[in-house]
């Protein structure tokens, strides 16, 4: 799938640089950025909504010590 980006020219220039010092191109880097960053992108926005949703009283919570009581852990343990 092709995508579009548009970067500053520092970024871009820093970029070129990188694809000819390593024999790669810039889209090989670009996507090892990608799916290396994707997924705490993905935490720290759907944290964030999650975070709204547990302060607007959407979400519910469990403490630490409920949890630990219910599965009959041993708290010592952790």
């Amino acid at each position: 799938m092709a995508t579009t980006v548009r970067l500053e020219a520092a970024t871009e220039q820093q970029l070129d640089q990188l694809a000819q010092r390593t024999g790669r191109t810039k889209a090989f880097h670009l996507r090892q950025l990608i799916e290396a960053g994707l997924d705490d992108l993905e935490d720290a926005y759907l944290g964030a909504v999650v975070a709204e949703r547990i302060r607007l009283g959407q979400e519910r919570t469990t403490s630490l010590d409920d949890v630990v009581s219910e599965l009959g852990l041993d708290p010592a343990a952790l």
